[in-house]
Order: structure tokens, then sequence, then C-alpha cells
């Protein structure tokens, strides 16, 4: 989830093939009776493009009266991507914004100088059995956007660009790739997409990007003679013409990547920055709990509980 439990994430990471500059294998955490596998940050991959956070949320299965209930947090330095394959929940933030997220669609929320949101199984949902299963990610803002205001995105599914064919479907959820592009704003150039595949169907990545990556989230991949199974990351050599093909089972994978940043990140918590010191002024501007006139408020419709700022 959009909430990050650690305090400063590390994740372990495993060797390499030629055609390959980095494979990370994340492991499994539970955060609740709710599993997450965090593929960035990586012990020696920070980043892919822009994209410093990346969380397969799943697959989950709740019984009734169950979901999952992320209280409201806060975030500053970054943009929230979510994308779910199974299942929905309601966001809220500080902006007022209270938006359902089914399959196929897109929040997309940019936290800038500082931003408070909850996520939560709708009550809707709860009065039955439902699953959950989908794609978290972080991205970094560009020092030149870091102290912007908030804002929020959401697309249907109706309004990214899709394309069909030859065993393969692709939907475009951010930035441009194959001649397209989506709908959402951006600060860099980046792209970021779910491709299914069927056996033995190939895809190539996009070759105008700086920075590739791809996770698999269902069934393996083969990438120049190597195969690779689901909960897998891997990040490509800049430049190198790559060709992913499906295995006999075919392939669930989310594409990734862009401009590199000028510079590392400092992540601490949910707070992501170019320096320290705007980590640690985020930091106590949320210790401070100045919900009406601080820096961070808390969702209109969402205020009787919060996640405290760690020890």
């Amino acid at each position: 989830m959009s909430w990050n439990p650690a305090i400063e994430p590390q994740c372990p990471e495993a060797g390499s093939v030629d055609s390959i500059e980095t494979l990370i294998v994340p492991r499994a955490r539970d955060i609740g009776g709710f599993e997450v596998r965090r593929a960035l940050p990586s012990a020696r991959r920070q980043m892919v493009g822009p994209f410093i956070f990346f969380d397969q949320m799943g697959p989950a299965e709740f019984l009734t009266n169950q979901g999952i209930d992320v209280r409201p947090h806060p975030h500053i330095g970054l943009a929230t991507v979510t994308y779910l394959y199974e299942g929905e929940f309601q966001h809220r933030d500080s902006l007022g914004t209270n938006q359902m997220i089914y399959p196929g669609q897109v929040n997309w929320m940019i936290a800038g100088n500082g931003v408070t949101h909850s996520e939560r199984t709708s009550e809707a949902t709860r009065k039955g059995e439902s699953r959950l299963f989908g794609i978290q990610t972080w991205v970094a803002l560009p020092e030149n956007a870091e102290e912007i205001d908030a804002d929020f995105e959401h697309h249907g599914e109706d309004s990214l660009p899709f394309l069909k064919g030859e065993g393969k479907e692709v939907r475009l959820i951010i930035g441009n790739a194959w001649g397209e592009r989506a709908p959402t704003k951006t600060f860099t150039d980046m792209f970021y997409a779910d491709v299914v595949m069927e056996p033995s169907a190939t895809i190539p990545m996009p070759d105008d990007h700086e920075d590739r990556g791809v996770y698999i989230t269902g069934g393996s991949i083969e990438v120049a003679g190597d195969t690779f199974e689901a909960g897998q990351m891997m990040v490509f050599r800049p430049g190198d013409d790559i060709t992913v093909k499906a295995g006999p089972a075919g392939a669930r994978l989310m594409m990734l990547g862009g401009e590199t940043l000028n510079g590392p990140r400092y992540i601490w918590w949910n707070f992501v920055a170019s320096s320290r010191e705007k980590i640690e002024a985020a930091k106590q501007a949320w210790a401070k709990g100045d919900w009406e006139h601080g820096r961070f408020q808390l969702p209109p419709d969402d205020r009787a509980e919060f996640i405290p700022l760690p020890d």
C-alpha cells in the first residue's frame, strides 16, 4: 500500500545475467493479514527511472466484514500510482477527493509539498467476500516539482491507451511508449504499462527511454534465453535492444521506466525528497498534528484516526 510500514525500506537482491543490469527478487511481507512484495527500493537499486517504490499488493482474499484499512498518512515529494487487477478500494485525501478505484483504472496522487490520504475497502464490498490484487508505486518528483501544491487525477479504463494484437494486450497507464501517450500528467519523461501476453507472444521494450524495467505479476518470461518467474523485477542495461517473450503459460507484466533524476532521493517512511532537510521539516509538521492550520490536513470525511509518526 502507499503507506510504508518500514521507515527506511531495504529489499534483498539476486544476481544478474548478461542482458540484465539488475535482477530483484523481493520477499513477501505480511502487514497485518495482507501480503506485500516490495521490489523498489532494493539494496543496490533505488530507482528505475523516477520510480522509487514498487509494491505488489496481494493477491488477498477477505471474508465478509473484512478488508484493508490504511489510516490517513502523509506524503511529500512524490506521486503515488495505484493500479488494480482485482477488487477495489476507496481513496480519500486532504484535497477533499473521495474516489473509488476498480481494475484497469488509475489513481494518480501528486503529493508535492504535502498531502494526506487513506485507503479503505468500501462498506459495500465488506458486505460479502472480496479479493484484492494490484500494484502501487511511487514516482519521485524532480526538484522543480517537489514544492508544488498537491493534486489528484483519476482516469478510467476507457481513457487509457490500449494496444491489442499478436497475442498481447497493453494498457499504457502513465507516460509515453509504442507511439501512444497516456492522459496522466507527468513531470519527467517516463512510461508505465500493464502487459498481458499469450504463450510465446513477444513484445519489445520501448527503446526511447533511458531506464527500463519489467516486473512479472503472473506466468513467466524469457529474455535473451533466460527464464524468469512471477515475483521478479528485471532492470535492463541502457540502450540495449530488449524483447520479452512469454512462457508456456503466458505472462502478465508491468513495464516501467523513464528519465533518471538529477540525483539520488532520500526516503524516510512516507516521505521522499532531494534533501534531508525537507524530510526533517515534513516529520516535524506531521508530529505537530495541527490539522487546521498546519502543513498537513486530514481528509475531510476520514478524520477520526491517523497513522502517527514512527519513533
